[in-house]
């Protein structure tokens, strides 16, 4: 292994310790915050940061109210049955499907071939309090529309010394 490439392993190393001693010193003074500091320590330990990034399809997330959001996702060319939307385990997946349509080789004429329309899998972390409302595929846009549910125990409330 070469110094610069042992040097960059001993860096990741002690960021990936370093992310997870800051997890475990806040464990102590954290209640119920569990299952949010095993999940990052599941980011740290399973390379999530050392796959690239990929900008395909480009998107923006947008708060659109005090606990609305809204994840837009630029699909031109697609439509509702070359996509597939889940949501399980706090993970939103939007993914193309393998569908004839997007196999097609023909280019029925076209000279310049800018707008891609490729397979992809693209996937958001939501909060365990957050619901995915709907979802509309219009004018080659993806929005869908998340709401963060406050139940009524984690409203701020007065609390009355007796």
């Amino acid at each position: 292994m070469g110094s610069s490439k042992l040097l960059a392993y001993v860096k990741e190393e002690n960021m990936n310790k370093n992310a997870l001693s800051i997890f475990n010193q806040l464990r102590p003074v954290s209640v119920g915050f569990d299952n949010m500091f095993d999940h990052f320590e599941k980011m740290f330990e399973d390379d999530y940061f050392d796959t690239p990034t990929v900008n395909y399809p480009p998107y923006n997330i947008v708060k659109t109210g005090e606990n609305k959001y809204d994840v837009e996702v630029a699909l031109a060319g697609y439509n509702k049955k070359d996509i597939n939307i889940e949501y399980a385990d706090n993970l939103l997946t939007i993914k193309s499907l393998n569908n004839k349509s997007l196999k097609k080789d023909t280019d029925n004429g076209v000279l310049h071939k800018g707008i891609s329309k490729r397979f992809f899998s693209k996937t958001f972390t939501i909060a365990d309090d957050t619901e995915v409302k709907s979802a509309v595929l219009k004018d080659g846009l993806l929005k869908v529309s998340l709401e963060r549910i406050i139940p009524e125990v984690k409203k701020p409330k007065i609390i009355e010394i007796q």
